[in-house]
């Protein structure tokens, strides 16, 4: 998988800068207002323990984790990328 996203993308310059345009976004919407989701559920299901787990709360507590994983997979898509473009203009290779 590594050597595809190297021969893929970060050996064309216009598609490593759209993928780190691409990455950057869907970063920035997967850590939209999820630490305050993430706070809320947690008070949820220490408030109201098994009723909370019954309605949903530990799926919910699930799914906001797995989606802060997904934002910090972006987040590493976006630095590989700026990591590229900045030796690149750092060195012209």
């Amino acid at each position: 998988m590594n050597t595809l996203f190297q021969k893929v993308i970060l050996s064309r310059l216009w598609l490593t800068f759209a993928v780190l345009g691409l990455s950057f976004l869907a970063g920035a919407v997967g850590t939209l207002n999820l630490v305050t989701l993430l706070i809320a559920n947690l008070s949820l299901l220490r408030d109201h323990g098994l009723a909370a787990v019954m309605d949903g709360g530990l799926q919910q507590l699930f799914e906001l984790t797995f989606q802060g994983l997904i934002s910090c997979m972006a987040y590493v898509v976006f630095k590989t990328c700026e990591h590229r473009l900045c030796d690149w203009l750092a060195h012209g290779s």
